[in-house]
């Protein structure tokens, strides 16, 4: 039987040669204004869309749809939440009814905002909580995904992901249930960022 060192250097000498990663081509994008075509493509993937000024606006209207002892895990500065956000316990967050995120931007070909392990703080915010308010700058929409790929913030992510309205899952009938496998709403919240995020 091999060491463990001699089968690690067979496995390493058997890598393939790196290679670049191919250029991603820049497709025509369709006419027309980015937030009417992100709100649209969020709407037909069942999310929702509101505009806050301030952070408190944001408090007003999550209390005025979930109460006013709702719990919430925030991750976005400008938003107070009742619940830490804890790395080391991210199962803490299973009964937390919304959390609260800004995404870095948003993609107006698909209606999805981007999210990584930086907005989220606890990557389990995304899926635990029940519904999930997005904080997103009118001002920071690409176009398509294409253009999304070519930014920064894309590659040099460890963890990254594209969310598109609420999770949904449907049968074969065609009976589509919300919530399935995470958040049961997104409600994405237009508000100027500042700051780090600007």
């Amino acid at each position: 039987m091999a060491s463990r060192e001699a089968f690690l250097a067979r496995v390493r000498a058997a890598q393939p040669k790196a290679q670049d990663l191919p250029e991603v081509p820049l497709f025509d994008t369709p006419p027309g204004d980015l937030r009417a075509r992100f709100g649209a493509a969020l709407a037909l993937m069942g999310g929702s869309e509101a505009r806050a000024d301030s952070g408190e606006a944001v408090l007003a209207l999550i209390r005025e749809r979930f109460g006013a002892q709702v719990s919430i895990a925030s991750a976005a500065p400008e938003v107070q939440g009742t619940r830490a956000l804890d790395p080391a316990t991210p199962e803490s967050l299973e009964n937390v009814e919304v959390g609260v995120v800004r995404a870095r931007f948003g993609v107006a070909e698909t209606g999805s905002v981007w999210l990584s392990e930086r907005e989220y703080g606890v990557n389990a915010l995304g899926y635990l909580v029940q519904h999930l308010y997005v904080l997103l700058d009118p001002g920071a929409l690409v176009a398509g995904l294409q253009d999304a790929y070519r930014r920064d913030d894309f590659r040099g992510a460890r963890y990254a992901v594209l969310v598109t309205g609420p999770s949904a899952t449907a049968d074969i009938e065609g009976v589509l249930i919300r919530g399935a496998q995470g958040v049961r709403s997104l409600t994405l919240v237009w508000l100027a960022a500042r700051g780090e995020h600007a």
